[in-house]
Protein backbone atom coordinates (compact mmCIF):
# COMPACT_ATOMS: atom_id res chain seq x y z
CA UNK A 1 0.00 0.00 0.00
CA UNK A 2 1.10 3.77 -0.96
CA UNK A 3 2.27 6.07 1.97
CA UNK A 4 1.32 9.09 0.22
CA UNK A 5 2.57 12.48 2.46
CA UNK A 6 0.40 15.32 3.10
CA UNK A 7 2.95 18.32 1.80
CA UNK A 8 2.03 21.59 2.49
CA UNK A 9 3.19 24.83 1.32
CA UNK A 10 4.28 27.35 4.46
CA UNK A 11 5.59 31.10 4.57
CA UNK A 12 8.90 31.98 5.47
CA UNK A 13 10.26 30.28 8.65
CA UNK A 14 6.89 27.66 8.45
CA UNK A 15 4.56 30.36 9.20
CA UNK A 16 1.15 29.68 8.13
CA UNK A 17 -0.39 33.81 8.69
CA UNK A 18 1.22 36.67 6.70
CA UNK A 19 0.51 40.59 7.28
CA UNK A 20 0.97 42.90 4.59
CA UNK A 21 -0.32 46.78 4.34
CA UNK A 22 -0.96 48.95 1.21
CA UNK A 23 -1.28 52.47 1.20
CA UNK A 24 -1.68 55.13 -1.60
CA UNK A 25 -1.00 58.56 -2.69
CA UNK A 26 2.34 59.09 -0.80
CA UNK A 27 0.87 62.29 1.27
CA UNK A 28 3.17 63.66 4.20
CA UNK A 29 1.46 61.24 7.00
CA UNK A 30 3.20 58.51 5.44
CA UNK A 31 6.14 59.60 7.66
CA UNK A 32 4.16 59.10 10.77
CA UNK A 33 2.97 55.69 9.02
CA UNK A 34 5.90 54.34 8.35
CA UNK A 35 7.42 55.18 12.00
CA UNK A 36 4.75 53.26 13.54
CA UNK A 37 5.18 50.38 10.74
CA UNK A 38 8.99 50.38 11.38
CA UNK A 39 8.42 50.25 15.31
CA UNK A 40 5.91 47.24 15.06
CA UNK A 41 7.97 45.22 12.76
CA UNK A 42 5.24 45.46 10.30
CA UNK A 43 6.02 45.78 6.50
CA UNK A 44 4.06 47.98 3.87
CA UNK A 45 3.68 48.70 0.13
CA UNK A 46 3.20 52.34 -0.89
CA UNK A 47 1.52 53.05 -4.19
CA UNK A 48 2.94 56.53 -5.83
CA UNK A 49 2.45 58.53 -8.57
CA UNK A 50 5.77 59.50 -9.82
CA UNK A 51 4.23 62.43 -12.29
CA UNK A 52 2.68 64.39 -9.26
CA UNK A 53 5.23 66.73 -7.64
CA UNK A 54 3.42 69.97 -7.36
CA UNK A 55 1.20 69.09 -4.49
CA UNK A 56 2.64 70.39 -1.34
CA UNK A 57 0.65 68.00 0.76
CA UNK A 58 2.70 64.94 -0.70
CA UNK A 59 5.95 63.48 0.30
CA UNK A 60 9.08 65.16 -1.61
CA UNK A 61 10.47 63.14 -4.30
CA UNK A 62 14.12 63.30 -2.24
CA UNK A 63 12.48 61.60 0.43
CA UNK A 64 11.11 58.46 -1.22
CA UNK A 65 14.47 56.60 -1.06
CA UNK A 66 14.38 57.03 2.61
CA UNK A 67 11.34 57.26 3.65
CA UNK A 68 10.25 54.10 2.20
CA UNK A 69 13.51 51.92 2.86
CA UNK A 70 12.38 48.48 4.33
CA UNK A 71 9.09 48.87 1.91
CA UNK A 72 8.00 48.32 -1.12
CA UNK A 73 7.54 51.27 -3.14
CA UNK A 74 4.46 50.20 -6.07
CA UNK A 75 2.47 52.19 -9.27
CA UNK A 76 -0.19 54.44 -8.82
CA UNK A 77 0.44 55.22 -12.65
CA UNK A 78 1.94 58.83 -13.04
CA UNK A 79 -0.90 61.13 -13.27
CA UNK A 80 -3.87 59.16 -10.90
CA UNK A 81 -6.06 59.20 -13.96
CA UNK A 82 -9.36 57.10 -14.15
CA UNK A 83 -7.51 54.01 -16.67
CA UNK A 84 -10.48 52.07 -17.39
CA UNK A 85 -12.09 55.37 -19.76
CA UNK A 86 -9.06 55.66 -20.83
CA UNK A 87 -7.01 54.78 -24.04
CA UNK A 88 -5.44 51.41 -23.86
CA UNK A 89 -1.75 52.91 -25.17
CA UNK A 90 -2.12 55.51 -23.13
CA UNK A 91 -2.64 52.89 -20.09
CA UNK A 92 0.39 51.97 -20.99
CA UNK A 93 2.39 54.87 -20.96
CA UNK A 94 0.71 55.81 -17.50
CA UNK A 95 2.08 52.74 -15.80
CA UNK A 96 5.88 52.64 -17.66
CA UNK A 97 6.04 56.19 -16.84
CA UNK A 98 5.30 55.68 -13.29
CA UNK A 99 7.55 52.72 -13.30
CA UNK A 100 10.72 54.44 -14.85
CA UNK A 101 10.13 57.79 -12.65
CA UNK A 102 9.55 55.99 -9.28
CA UNK A 103 12.71 53.35 -10.08
CA UNK A 104 15.03 56.62 -10.31
CA UNK A 105 13.77 58.30 -7.40
CA UNK A 106 14.24 55.03 -5.35
CA UNK A 107 16.86 52.82 -7.30
CA UNK A 108 15.56 49.64 -6.85
CA UNK A 109 12.77 47.64 -8.95
CA UNK A 110 8.69 48.44 -9.21
CA UNK A 111 6.88 45.69 -9.94
CA UNK A 112 3.31 46.41 -8.05
CA UNK A 113 -0.19 48.31 -9.02
CA UNK A 114 -2.40 49.71 -7.09
CA UNK A 115 -5.42 50.68 -9.77
CA UNK A 116 -5.79 54.22 -9.42
CA UNK A 117 -9.34 55.35 -8.42
CA UNK A 118 -10.07 51.33 -8.10
CA UNK A 119 -10.63 52.05 -12.34
CA UNK A 120 -9.14 48.62 -14.68
CA UNK A 121 -10.57 46.19 -16.66
CA UNK A 122 -10.00 42.57 -17.82
CA UNK A 123 -8.20 44.15 -20.78
CA UNK A 124 -6.19 46.27 -18.64
CA UNK A 125 -5.00 43.42 -16.82
CA UNK A 126 -4.15 41.45 -19.90
CA UNK A 127 -1.24 43.95 -20.79
CA UNK A 128 0.23 44.11 -17.16
CA UNK A 129 2.34 41.00 -17.70
CA UNK A 130 4.12 42.53 -20.82
CA UNK A 131 4.77 46.69 -18.59
CA UNK A 132 6.56 44.53 -16.02
CA UNK A 133 3.39 44.46 -13.69
CA UNK A 134 3.33 41.15 -11.35
CA UNK A 135 -0.43 42.20 -8.95
CA UNK A 136 -2.71 44.77 -9.15
CA UNK A 137 -4.66 45.97 -6.09
CA UNK A 138 -8.80 46.43 -6.25
CA UNK A 139 -10.86 48.80 -4.09
CA UNK A 140 -13.49 46.02 -3.09
CA UNK A 141 -12.57 44.23 0.50
CA UNK A 142 -13.14 40.64 1.02
CA UNK A 143 -13.68 40.42 4.97
CA UNK A 144 -12.21 37.03 4.88
CA UNK A 145 -7.92 35.79 4.77
CA UNK A 146 -7.85 33.63 2.06
CA UNK A 147 -4.94 34.02 -0.44
CA UNK A 148 -5.96 35.75 -3.50
CA UNK A 149 -7.33 33.94 -6.54
CA UNK A 150 -5.98 36.40 -8.96
CA UNK A 151 -3.01 38.69 -8.07
CA UNK A 152 -4.33 41.05 -10.52
CA UNK A 153 -7.49 41.43 -9.06
CA UNK A 154 -6.14 41.25 -5.53
CA UNK A 155 -8.83 42.23 -2.80
CA UNK A 156 -7.73 43.27 0.96
CA UNK A 157 -9.15 41.89 4.38
CA UNK A 158 -10.56 45.27 5.07
CA UNK A 159 -10.16 48.94 4.78
CA UNK A 160 -8.57 50.61 8.21
CA UNK A 161 -11.78 52.36 8.51
CA UNK A 162 -13.77 49.12 8.50
CA UNK A 163 -13.74 46.33 11.27
CA UNK A 164 -10.06 46.36 11.68
CA UNK A 165 -9.62 45.20 15.63
CA UNK A 166 -12.42 42.83 15.39
CA UNK A 167 -10.47 41.44 12.36
CA UNK A 168 -7.01 41.43 13.59
CA UNK A 169 -8.54 39.40 16.54
CA UNK A 170 -9.82 37.16 14.84
CA UNK A 171 -6.30 37.05 12.70
CA UNK A 172 -4.52 36.46 15.73
CA UNK A 173 -6.75 33.25 17.28
CA UNK A 174 -6.25 31.42 13.84
CA UNK A 175 -4.78 28.35 14.61
CA UNK A 176 -5.41 26.03 12.08
CA UNK A 177 -1.89 24.95 9.78
CA UNK A 178 -3.61 23.11 7.18
CA UNK A 179 -4.42 27.23 6.34
CA UNK A 180 -2.60 29.84 4.69
CA UNK A 181 -3.50 33.45 6.09
CA UNK A 182 -3.84 36.53 4.60
CA UNK A 183 -4.59 39.51 6.26
CA UNK A 184 -4.51 42.56 3.91
CA UNK A 185 -4.98 46.40 5.18
CA UNK A 186 -5.45 48.90 2.84
CA UNK A 187 -6.22 52.94 2.75
CA UNK A 188 -4.67 56.21 2.77
CA UNK A 189 -2.46 58.25 5.01
CA UNK A 190 -4.34 61.19 5.08
CA UNK A 191 -7.53 59.59 6.14
CA UNK A 192 -6.12 59.35 9.86
CA UNK A 193 -5.28 63.58 9.62
CA UNK A 194 -9.14 64.12 8.15
CA UNK A 195 -10.86 61.78 10.51
CA UNK A 196 -8.66 62.33 13.56
CA UNK A 197 -8.26 58.82 14.50
CA UNK A 198 -4.87 58.01 14.35
CA UNK A 199 -4.89 56.04 17.36
CA UNK A 200 -7.06 53.43 15.15
CA UNK A 201 -3.63 52.74 13.26
CA UNK A 202 -1.53 53.16 16.60
CA UNK A 203 -3.94 50.52 18.58
CA UNK A 204 -3.87 47.81 15.59
CA UNK A 205 -0.09 47.93 14.78
CA UNK A 206 0.52 47.48 18.76
CA UNK A 207 -2.06 44.66 18.91
CA UNK A 208 -0.94 42.98 15.71
CA UNK A 209 2.82 43.58 15.42
CA UNK A 210 6.08 41.69 16.52
CA UNK A 211 4.11 38.01 16.53
CA UNK A 212 6.13 34.57 16.15
CA UNK A 213 3.54 33.14 13.92
CA UNK A 214 3.04 36.01 11.63
CA UNK A 215 5.29 36.77 8.78
CA UNK A 216 5.47 40.52 7.84
CA UNK A 217 5.48 41.30 4.74
CA UNK A 218 5.07 43.09 1.48
CA UNK A 219 2.77 42.76 -1.50
CA UNK A 220 4.95 41.65 -4.33
CA UNK A 221 7.51 39.73 -1.31
CA UNK A 222 4.28 37.24 -1.12
CA UNK A 223 3.58 36.95 -5.11
CA UNK A 224 7.63 36.64 -5.43
CA UNK A 225 7.29 33.79 -2.23
CA UNK A 226 4.11 32.28 -3.78
CA UNK A 227 5.66 31.82 -6.91
CA UNK A 228 8.85 30.44 -5.83
CA UNK A 229 6.56 27.90 -3.61
CA UNK A 230 5.40 26.90 -7.04
CA UNK A 231 8.46 25.97 -8.51
CA UNK A 232 9.47 23.54 -6.05
CA UNK A 233 9.85 20.23 -7.98
CA UNK A 234 8.93 16.69 -6.18
CA UNK A 235 9.39 13.28 -6.87
CA UNK A 236 6.74 11.26 -8.17
CA UNK A 237 6.81 9.46 -4.86
CA UNK A 238 7.30 13.25 -3.27
CA UNK A 239 10.31 11.45 -1.24
CA UNK A 240 12.65 14.33 -2.09
CA UNK A 241 12.30 18.05 -3.82
CA UNK A 242 14.60 20.12 -5.48
CA UNK A 243 14.08 23.81 -5.03
CA UNK A 244 15.23 25.87 -7.97
CA UNK A 245 15.04 29.14 -7.28
CA UNK A 246 17.46 31.22 -4.98
CA UNK A 247 16.03 31.57 -2.02
CA UNK A 248 14.70 29.14 0.08
CA UNK A 249 10.83 27.71 0.47
CA UNK A 250 9.87 26.26 3.79
CA UNK A 251 6.88 23.14 3.85
CA UNK A 252 5.42 21.32 6.12
CA UNK A 253 5.65 17.49 5.80
CA UNK A 254 3.31 14.75 7.24
CA UNK A 255 3.63 10.93 6.55
CA UNK A 256 1.44 8.30 7.77
CA UNK A 257 2.84 7.17 11.15
CA UNK A 258 5.13 10.19 11.87
CA UNK A 259 5.34 13.19 12.87
CA UNK A 260 4.58 16.55 11.07
CA UNK A 261 7.66 17.83 10.20
CA UNK A 262 8.34 22.21 9.27
CA UNK A 263 11.71 22.30 6.64
CA UNK A 264 13.34 25.10 5.52
CA UNK A 265 14.38 24.11 1.41
CA UNK A 266 17.31 26.30 0.90
CA UNK A 267 17.75 27.36 -2.82
CA UNK A 268 19.31 25.04 -5.47
CA UNK A 269 19.06 22.48 -2.36
CA UNK A 270 17.86 18.78 -3.57
CA UNK A 271 16.10 17.67 0.29
CA UNK A 272 15.15 14.16 0.97
CA UNK A 273 11.78 14.37 2.74
CA UNK A 274 11.82 10.47 3.95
Amino acid sequence: MLRIPVIYTCFPGGRHKVLTMSYDDGRQEDYRLVELFNRHGIRGTFNLNAGIDWDDKRVPFRDYRTLYEGHEVACHTYTHPTIARCPPALVAEQILADRRGLEELIGRPVRGLAYPNGSFSREIIAMLPALGIRYGRVVPVTGQFGMPEDFYAWSGTCHHNGPLMEKARAFADLFKTQYLYMMYVWGHSYEFTDRDNWQVMEEFCAFIGGREDIWYATNIEIVDYMEDAARLQYTAAFDQVYNPNAGSVWIQVELPGTERRVLEIPGGARVQLF
